[in-house]
């Protein structure tokens, strides 16, 4: 699926539905928001609980704008993500 693209305080994201699965899966999927490249990206994770949705990318597509940006402003850094590639 190609990223949704989304403006947030004057910044640029795609989102993408995360390959990530918890021991939820069905019930809670895992988006990644990504905004720059290089030493300037930054990657912020949430996840949520779509209604009525079983695929992670029906689910995002079924987002408005809105909705994603309540979304991004509960992420957290993907610094620590496994969702984002974090190895311990």
């Amino acid at each position: 699926m190609p990223a949704r693209r989304l403006m947030i305080d004057g910044r640029e994201w795609q989102v993408y539905p995360s390959g990530f699965l918890t021991q939820y899966v069905g019930d809670e999927f895992g988006l990644i928001f990504v905004a720059g490249a290089d030493a300037e990206r930054e990657v912020r994770v949430t996840r949520y609980s779509p209604m009525g949705v079983r695929s992670r990318e029906q689910a995002l597509a079924t987002l408005d704008d809105a909705q994603l940006t309540r979304l991004f402003r509960l992420a957290q850094t993907g610094e620590r993500s496994p969702e984002a590639g974090y190895r311990a």
